[in-house]
């Protein structure tokens, strides 16, 4: 089976450029299209999500998925990897328009796919070691990392203003409602001035 595999992110941008591609690239290889797979949909989402996906759940031996660009497949190196290796255990094939790519079980795919782990393991490592040194700089600059402090604490106040409010209207200082709503005092301060927390006394009529 040979697809023709289409992919756009948005409503807004058309499929019919990459068909003419793939349709004028099969003319020439004396190729006919068996199924078309075409979706709208953003390469960030999970591939189980995708048709794609789909598609290389049933893929067969020899079968041939034809796309515009490598691009069109997956988000980032990868998944790109992930889906070539695929696409390689079960002996199916991987072509490309523009980047010209004949990815399949020959010894120039192999090295290839090496090539490309390679670069999407030196790619991984370079992300983590630029997380770890913004990291350091953030530290060095006296900067706190993570959730700021109390505001794990200040979500137990969310709902309690009437409660807060009437404790204070009645002369209960800060440090003992803070106490009964185990939180800090610190805490208590910052949610009051933030939600402009006031005094108010029941009437009694």
């Amino acid at each position: 089976m040979v697809y023709g595999y289409i992919r756009v992110s948005t409503d807004h941008q058309t499929t019919e450029n990459q068909r003419f591609e793939i349709k004028k690239f099969c003319e020439k290889q004396d190729i006919i299209i068996d199924v078309w797979i075409e979706e709208t949909i953003s390469s960030t989402k999970d591939l189980s999500k995708r048709k794609l996906g789909r598609l290389l759940k049933r893929i067969n031996k020899d079968d041939l998925i034809i796309a515009s660009e490598l691009s069109r497949l997956g988000r980032n190196l990868l998944q790109v990897m992930s889906i070539l290796h695929h696409c390689m255990d079960v002996g199916a094939k991987i072509w490309t328009i523009k980047d010209n790519y004949r990815l399949g079980s020959d010894i120039t795919s192999k090295v290839l796919a090496f090539a490309f782990g390679l670069s999407a393991e030196i790619e991984r490592n370079l992300i983590s070691q630029r997380t770890k040194e913004a990291l350091v700089r953030v530290k060095s600059e006296g900067r706190s990392i993570g959730r700021p402090r109390g505001s794990r604490n200040a979500d137990k106040l969310m709902g309690r203003e009437g409660y807060i409010s009437q404790n204070l209207a009645n002369g209960c200082p800060k440090y003992a409602i803070a106490k009964k709503l185990h939180v800090h005092r610190d805490t208590l301060s910052k949610f009051i001035e933030k939600n402009e927390i006031q005094p108010i006394e029941c009437s009694n009529n």
